[in-house]
């Protein structure tokens, strides 16, 4: 497919977070698809790796999405030279560390909230910016949520809030920019290995043991860069003209999963040895 073919056929599709993992997989649908795609990272190497893969006309920005200035240089780049941006999957995240809550630093917290929260709220008003500046032109947004948006859990504190904020600029961006014509949605990625977890590789409830995780959804399995990248490609497209606000979960379904009935694993995991390895050897309950 050419980029006078496909669904985005002559439109530009900003990506961030696209040197690797699901932006990665995005930037390479979207493009498959007939965009041309700025690829943003903080990582120039890599982002100009897969520019120089996609088969459409493609450009490279290294950019640190939580710094004010790179994105609104990241957004000048695009319309310099595609006149125009017409997509946004704001994708960029970091997991922060495994601390539990009384040991989290705030150091890693605010390093997990700035490039997860700020980032996206830096991309979302960008956007609106550039729109506004051209009233005759407008598109849509996908952010990347996760399953962390919608569930809680006793480790990846930072992140987890992190997700849940990212949630509610969806849903703010979506109410204002409704009437404008422009459509905000959420994708909300489940156990889905990538290189944003390589450096857990060896931590419980990091990339090691992912796969035997994702076993439990009722999908039986983890997904792959490429399904998330086309629930985004989906929510971004006309396709999806009449959802705007929403969180969409590709998870293989362990956001549904009644954890307290027999089909959810009720009673089949041994809550002790879960307590002892969060709070220690010398806990009791109560």
């Amino acid at each position: 497919m050419t980029g006078t073919e496909g669904r985005f056929a002559g439109r530009c599709a900003v990506v961030t977070g696209a040197g690797n993992g699901l932006g990665r997989a995005s930037a390479r649908r979207l493009a498959a698809e007939g965009a041309n795609v700025v690829v943003v990272d903080i990582d120039g190497d890599a982002a100009t790796q897969v520019a120089k893969e996609l088969p459409t006309e493609s450009i490279a920005i290294e950019a640190d999405v939580a710094d004010e200035s790179a994105v609104e240089h990241y957004l000048a780049a695009a319309v310099e030279r595609f006149g125009a941006i017409d997509l946004h999957h704001l994708n960029a995240g970091i997991f922060g560390s495994f601390s539990k809550l009384p040991d989290t630093s705030i150091d890693d917290w605010d390093r997990v909230q700035n490039v997860n929260v700020r980032g996206a709220m830096l991309g979302l008003r960008g956007a609106f910016r550039h729109w506004q500046a051209t009233p005759a032109r407008r598109g849509a947004i996908v952010v990347t949520a996760s399953i962390a948006s919608l569930k809680g859990s006793a480790d990846l504190f930072a992140y987890q809030t992190s997700k849940h904020a990212v949630v509610g600029l969806i849903h703010g961006a979506a109410v204002y920019g409704g009437p404008l014509g422009i459509r905000v949605n959420g994708v909300a990625p489940g156990i889905v290995p990538t290189d944003l977890f390589a450096a857990a590789a060896t931590a419980v409830g990091g990339k090691n043991d992912m796969v035997a995780r994702a076993s439990t959804t009722p999908l039986r399995r983890a997904g792959t860069p490429e399904e998330i990248a086309a629930v985004a490609a989906f929510l971004l497209s006309d396709d999806a003209s009449y959802v705007t606000g929403q969180i969409l979960s590709a998870d293989g379904g362990a956001s549904i999963v009644s954890t307290v009935r027999p089909s959810g694993g009720a009673g089949a995991w041994d809550t002790a040895a879960a307590d002892v390895a969060l709070y220690g050897a010398d806990w009791t309950h109560g």
